[in-house]
C-alpha cells in the first residue's frame, strides 16, 4: 500500500540565552545562563507542487532560571538577537505556553532546525523549567541532512549558518536580521524551496 504524501513541513529555529564566548565554554562559566529558549520562529511550508510558505510563527519566551527567577539578559545577547528585555516583558510568555503554541502551529508536520534546536527547546529549556515537553523527539529532525541530501557539499554545509545559508545559494529574499528565530528560518525555508522547485528535494525526502 503506497504511504500517503506528506504534505507540509515545519522550518524552525530558536534564539536561546548566551553570554559573550559562552559557546567555546559550553556555557559552563560561572557567570553563562542556562543555554534556553527566548524566542521560537516557525515557517510552514507546503509540500504540494507550489511548495509556498503556508503561515509563519514568532513567540518570545519569558527565560526562567532553575530556581524560579527570571533571568536579566546579558547585553551580549540583545546585541546578537535584538532582543531586549522590554521586548520580553511585553511580548514574553512561559515556556509551557510557547511550546504549545508550537505543537498547534505544526499539527502533524515534522519539524526540522538547522542542526538539533529541539534539544534547547524541548531537552534543556524544558528540564530547567521543570515541564514535560509537549512533542517528542521523534517528530524533529535535522534541516542539515535534507541539504546534503541534495548535494551540498558537506564541508560547506559544516560550515554554513541558517542566517547564511540563503546567502550560499545566492537566492535573492526580502530582508532577513539574522539571529532572529523567525528570519533563520526563513533563510533555511528559502533554500529548501529553491531545491525543491529544482527537483533536487521531493516530498519523500521528508519523511
Amino acid at each position: 500500500m503506497d504511504m500517503p504524501k506528506i504534505q507540509t513541513a515545519i522550518i524552525f529555529d530558536c534564539e536561546f540565552l548566551v553570554a559573550e564566548n559562552a559557546q567555546r565554554r559550553f556555557w559552563c562559566g560561572p557567570r553563562d545562563p542556562d543555554p534556553i529558549i527566548a524566542q521560537i520562529g516557525a515557517v510552514k511550508i507546503s509540500l504540494n507542487d507550489s511548495f509556498e510558505i503556508v503561515d509563519t510563527f514568532k513567540a518570545y519566551v519569558t527565560p526562567i532560571d532553575r530556581h524560579g527567577a527570571q533571568y536579566q539578559l546579558d547585553p551580549f545577547f540583545t546585541k546578537l538577537t535584538g532582543i531586549t528585555p522590554e521586548v520580553i516583558d511585553s511580548k514574553g510568555v512561559s515556556l509551557f505556553e510557547a511550546n504549545n503554541q508550537l505543537r498547534d502551529f505544526a499539527g502533524d508536520a515534522k519539524l526540522w532546525s538547522w542542526g538539533k534546536d529541539e534539544l534547547n527547546m524541548m531537552a534543556i529549556s524544558c528540564y530547567i523549567a521543570g515541564i514535560e515537553p509537549c512533542l517528542p523527539a521523534s517528530r524533529f529532525d535535522n534541516a542539515c541532512r535534507l541539504l546534503l541530501a541534495s548535494g551540498m557539499p558537506y564541508e560547506d554545509l559544516v560550515q554554513t549558518r541558517s542566517n547564511t545559508l540563503a546567502a550560499y545559494f545566492k537566492l535573492e529574499h526580502p530582508p532577513l536580521k539574522g539571529h532572529d528565530a523567525l528570519d533563520d528560518a526563513l533563510s533555511v525555508t528559502y533554500v529548501i524551496q529553491h531545491l525543491l522547485t529544482s527537483q533536487k528535494l521531493t516530498s519523500a525526502d521528508f519523511a
